[in-house]
């Protein structure tokens, strides 16, 4: 989403820090860059001239232009101003009770925005933190609305509650609000209806909702698609509803971010979740401070390790370490951490995470076919070929190439760069000094 305007961010930023002193005519010229680069990315106009003016004030005093390392100080300007920009520094929490009460969550959006995949992935997210959430239809508008979210329900174990034949989508909400509390449901999410465009009766429909209810939170979820009309909605809702925070779908379309960049200064209200795919679990707290990072393609390390730890736990990471040490790292071992690496993301994902990867390296540099390959050339193996890659005779390379629909050619390419691998393994983990130059390197 935010690969235009990060990009070019990333060469201003690295433009900056490669001088021992800006002068003035530095800071005008990055200035008016960063002032195109938020118009292209479609952010709305009175937010791009306050970002600007406030860049400008505060990087013009004598301080910034005669410190020790300018370039970087004006960095770090920016950097602030984004933050700002996007929220405040922390993630804006869920306002949950405690788990003897109900905490209401109210779902809105326009029809098309997401709100019953984003329903869904909320519960399971909370779910997972230990709650018994219980999710509730209430679109009674949208054809096959309600036979979406039991399916969404049913695939992640959360009950859904529904009235067959009923019009009314107060009388739905109130009853499964009294079901939950007799159930001991500590979290409700109520899925409401959506429209192809705001109207009064829309409108009406979610005041009487949320006047019978009276929810905790009202989570409008936002099309990262529609661009400024996403901020535009989500005014009209503050103004006639009224909501706690907003939920940004689609965060992984190539849409130009304006409406990311946009929505904390129109609305005033925080972005509180981002979905970032389509499965269950994509979907992310929302971290100005981390989501500024990426955009100056300074990287977001916390969220890296996070990912990380989602899918190693520190027992494995720890006897994985070992084998490296001892050069006892098979291709076995190979090939779950290609799949645990799957989990985690796309290439592309993975690589805005990295601290000097963004304009260094791109997806197109990363050969997804050959991982493909090395995937079936490891998984056409026996399971002692695999732990021990060194009986990989003739015969067994040519059985191994058959099975994978590869040549003999590929079989010994892919042995020989990971002998080569293990050898370098090997001497990181063993190498303090080594290890600390590559984080060094990295940023970190």
């Amino acid at each position: 989403m935010f690969d235009s305007i990060s990009d070019k961010f990333s060469g201003i930023m690295r433009t900056l820090a490669g001088k021992s002193k800006i002068t003035e005519k530095n800071i005008q010229d990055a200035v008016e860059e960063i002032k195109v680069a938020l118009l292209d990315a479609d952010v709305n106009l009175r937010v791009v001239r306050r970002f600007i003016n406030g860049t400008m004030e505060e990087a013009m005093g004598e301080k910034v232009l005669k410190a020790v390392d300018p370039g970087q100080q004006f960095i770090k300007i920016v950097y602030d101003r984004m933050v700002s920009l996007l929220g405040d520094a922390e993630h804006q929490k869920l306002e949950l009770k405690g788990p003897d009460t109900t905490t209401v969550i109210l779902m809105m959006g326009l029809q098309g925005s997401g709100k019953t995949t984003t329903a869904s992935k909320l519960a399971a997210r909370l779910k997972k933190e230990g709650r018994r959430p219980m999710l509730v239809a209430a679109d009674l508008v949208r054809p096959a609305a309600i036979l979406q979210l039991k399916v969404l329900g049913n695939a992640i174990g959360v009950p859904v509650f529904s009235i067959d034949g009923e019009k009314d989508p107060v009388k739905v909400s109130k009853a499964a609000l009294a079901l939950a509390k007799k159930d001991q449901r500590d979290i409700l999410i109520v899925d409401t209806s959506g429209r192809m465009h705001l109207d009064e009766t829309l409108m009406d429909e979610i005041k009487r909702i949320s006047q019978a209810i009276k929810p905790d939170e009202t989570l409008f979820v936002a099309d990262s698609m529609t661009g400024q009309n996403a901020v535009t909605i989500a005014q009209e809702f503050e103004e006639k509803v009224g909501i706690s925070g907003v939920v940004l779908s689609k965060f992984d379309s190539d849409t130009r971010g304006g409406a990311a960049l946009s929505l904390r200064s129109v609305v005033g209200k925080p972005i509180k979740f981002i979905g970032t795919g389509e499965k269950t679990e994509d979907l992310e707290p929302f971290y100005p401070e981390r989501i500024a990072s990426r955009i100056l393609g300074m990287g977001d390390v916390v969220s890296l390790v996070e990912k990380a730890q989602e899918t190693i736990d520190e027992q494995e990471a720890l006897k994985m370490q070992e084998k490296m040490a001892k050069n006892t790292f098979d291709l076995q071992d190979y090939l779950d951490q290609l799949n645990r690496m799957d989990k985690m993301g796309s290439v592309e994902q993975i690589l805005d995470m990295i601290p000097g990867a963004k304009g260094q390296i791109s997806e197109d540099d990363i050969d997804k076919k050959e991982i493909k390959r090395e995937k079936a050339i490891i998984c056409s193996m026996t399971y002692a070929e695999r732990v021990n890659y060194r009986i990989m005779g003739a015969t067994r390379r040519k059985r191994v190439a058959a099975g994978s629909g590869t040549t003999v050619s590929d079989v010994n390419k892919m042995l020989k760069k990971f002998e080569k691998m293990r050898l370098t393994m090997k001497k990181f983990a063993k190498n303090k000094k080594y290890q600390a130059a590559m984080l060094k390197q990295m940023g970190m």
